[in-house]
Parts: C-alpha cells; structure tokens; sequence
C-alpha cells in the first residue's frame, strides 16, 4: 500500500481489466446473470485464485457460495475503467493510420467521443473523415484548450511525434495514446501510453516460433 493507504494496483491487473469487462459484456448478451470465479477465470484463461485477487484490488464483489453478479461487476469494472464519463478525444495525423483510427467505432460505444482531426496536409486540412473535421494542426492548441479536450491520439510519422506531444504539453490534455514509432514525452501533468505495433507484431512472430527455439536449445544442451 501507498503512505496515504490506498493500494497501489499493479500495472499487469489493470492491463486484465478490460478483458473481464469485454467477457462480462458478453455474457449480459446472454443473459447470464451471476458466475463463478471459477467460470469466469476458465472463460479468460485466469485461475479462480487470479480472478479473485485481481477484482479484490478495487473492493468486494463477490458472494461465497453465489459468485459475481454479472450486471453489477460489468458496471462497476466500467467506472474502475473510467467508462461511465464520455471522453472527448481528437487525432492528430489524418493519414491512414489516423484514419483507421477514427473509423473504429467501437471507441465511441465506450465513452471515447473523436470530435476532430487535425493535419499539416493542405488537401487534407478542410476534408472530413467519417463526419470528424480535419483542422490545421497550426490550430491544435487552441481547440485542445477551447474545447476541454481529454485525449489525445498521435497517429503521425517518428520525426513529427515528439514535437507534436511538445505542443500538447501546452494545452490542459490529461492523456496521450501515442501510436508513432518512438517514445514521446509531455511532462509530469500528461499520461502517456506508448502503443508499440511493432513490439506487439515480432511478440507474436516469437511466439509462433517458440516451439522451435525451445527443441533447439534442447539439443544443444
């Protein structure tokens, strides 16, 4: 626990959480109304011990003998989750990548309302991607400010990411989901996650190949 007594919740929990959100969501939409620990752990390939101690972090949800209310552990791993306020949200980088961002509408369904796009392409700079603005990025202080913005998605090229995020550590931004290939920084008063597609891409390509890499070193010892 921290100094004040709050429990400081490890990072590997809170990656877990929006995968119990994202099962319990599907099982509402099967009108499943309560579940063990031990079903649910089985459903997201946690033990009932791990699923126990995750959800113990934030309080007490179960019941021995009866297990989770479905309906009410969704909802309340939706607030833990900060899901049951709307986000307000705008990309910078109208490009592909931003693009396919904006396209994701599943982002909304949770609470993350993209309200603009903002570019240094003059033929993109006045378009729309599906109904989203695409502003000058001249102008991206000023609405980040003006409009109370909360997060931020960079989808722009490695050489143009850090000055970007430097440009948003003037504004009142309270997060950034940085999706260029390089680390960014913003100072103290700005949370950063750093999205790695390519660190995510070889994981995978090691996986795939672990089986062979374990024979391997078998032999050699």
């Amino acid at each position: 626990m921290s100094s004040n007594g709050v429990r400081k919740v490890s990072l590997a929990v809170i990656k877990r959480l929006p995968k119990y959100h994202k099962c319990l969501g599907e099982l509402l939409q099967n009108n499943v109304e309560r579940i063990s620990s031990q079903e649910l752990g089985r459903l997201l390939g946690f033990t009932a011990s791990q699923v126990r101690q995750d959800l113990n972090n934030f309080g007490e949800f179960g019941q021995q003998g009866y297990g989770y209310n479905v309906e009410q552990l969704y909802n309340e791993i939706a607030k833990i989750l900060g899901l049951n306020v709307e986000h307000k949200v705008v990309i910078i980088g109208a490009g592909k990548l931003g693009q396919a961002l904006a396209g994701y509408r599943d982002f909304e369904k949770h609470g993350f309302k993209i309200l603009a796009m903002f570019d240094v392409d003059p033929k993109l700079v006045g378009s729309k991607v599906r109904d989203i603005p695409v502003y000058d990025v001249k102008d991206l202080i000023y609405y980040v400010n003006e409009n109370e913005i909360d997060i931020a998605i960079i989808a722009v090229p490695r050489e143009s990411a850090q000055e970007i995020a430097d440009a948003l550590s003037k504004t009142l931004i309270k997060g950034i989901w940085n999706f260029a290939p390089v680390e960014v920084d913003a100072g103290p008063d700005i949370l950063v996650e750093n999205v790695h597609l390519l660190d995510s891409l070889l994981t995978l390509s090691y996986r795939m190949n672990e089986s062979k890499l374990m024979e391997r070193l078998e032999k050699e010892n």
